[in-house]
C-alpha cells in the first residue's frame, strides 16, 4: 500500500505512515495519535480489514477515515458491510490509489463526510 502511494501523492499533500499488524497496535496508535486515515487490508488474516474496519466503526465516537484493500469486486459488499469510507482493488494503481487517499485526507480535512466510493 505504501508503494502505491508514496510519501508524497500530490504537491503539498505529504502522507506520514504509521504501521500496525495488528487490531491492538490499531487502536493504540489511534488512541495516542491523531491518525486521519486507515488503509486496512480486506485479506489479511486472521484478522481481516473489513472486519477491522467495523469494528472500529463502531468502537469509535468519531474514527479516523477508512479505506479497505479487497482482492474481488465480489467482496465489494463486504466492504460497505464494513462501513469502510473507500474500496480499492488489488492489485494497487498507484495513480487511482493515490488519488483515492488524497481525496479522503482533504475531505476529512474540509469536514466533509466522504460517500463510500470504489477505486
Amino acid at each position: 500500500m505504501r508503494s502505491a502511494i508514496g510519501e508524497e501523492p500530490v504537491e503539498g499533500v505529504k502522507i506520514e505512515y504509521a504501521v500496525a499488524g495488528e487490531y491492538d497496535e490499531a487502536v493504540a496508535l489511534i488512541d495516542k495519535y491523531a491518525i486521519d486515515l486507515v488503509l486496512l487490508d480486506g485479506e489479511a488474516q486472521p484478522a481481516g480489514g473489513l472486519g477491522i474496519a467495523r469494528q472500529l466503526r463502531d468502537e469509535f465516537d468519531e474514527p479516523p477515515t477508512l479505506a479497505v484493500v479487497v482482492a474481488r469486486a465480489a467482496d465489494r459488499w463486504l466492504a460497505a458491510w464494513s462501513r469502510a469510507d473507500a474500496v480499492l482493488m488489488h492489485p494497487l494503481n498507484p495513480v487511482t490509489t493515490g488519488q483515492t487517499v488524497v481525496d479522503l485526507l482533504v475531505n476529512r480535512a474540509e469536514g466533509v463526510a466522504p460517500a463510500q466510493r470504489a477505486a
